[in-house]
């Protein structure tokens, strides 16, 4: 075997090309620039792939109440099943996920401020600074609802380490 032709296998059997191939992968998976962000995760139910639980996200803003949507009425957003108690709310949850879907993806913020990632429950909720945010317990609600601001800053700063104890 010629010098040149040992070069040549050993380029192409050594970790390099793999590197390479895994790399070109990576970066084609990614989302481009504009997409929606993936760092959101939403409480959702595993087995049903639904969304806080099939809760209307929408009713709480317009009905000041949690209510469940009907299977009749879904969208699919983020990876995960949202349910709606009628077409306009499903359309303006279409329109502006953003605005109605709750903070911290359903997660308790009492819990993400101290770094724990424990699923809120959609019948203990609170709208503060026109955002919706889910609570494990009454305890937790009533302790958000003391100091929202702060508590909501550090749960923003604690969210990233949270993310990552997630399950995907």
């Amino acid at each position: 075997m010629t010098a040149l032709r040992r070069q040549r296998t050993k380029l192409l059997t050594g970790p390099g090309p793999w590197l390479v191939v895994v790399m070109v992968c990576l970066i084609l998976a990614s989302p481009g620039p504009g997409a929606a962000s993936t760092t959101e995760r939403v409480v959702t139910d595993p087995l049903t792939g639904l969304a806080i639980n099939g809760f209307d996200p929408v009713a709480y803003f317009t009905d000041g109440a949690a209510r469940p949507g009907s299977a009749d009425l879904e969208y699919r957003a983020g990876g995960v099943i949202w349910r709606f108690r009628n077409e306009g709310n499903r359309a303006a949850f279409a329109a502006a996920p953003h605005i109605y879907r709750p903070r911290f993806g359903g997660y308790d913020p009492v819990a993400v401020a101290r770094g724990v990632g424990t699923a809120g429950h959609p019948d203990i909720w609170m709208i503060s600074g026109n955002q919706l945010y889910l609570f494990y317990n009454v305890q937790a609600r009533a302790a958000f609802a003391a100091d929202p601001l702060g508590i909501a800053r550090n749960a923003d700063q604690r969210w990233p380490e949270v993310l990552l104890t997630l399950a995907p």
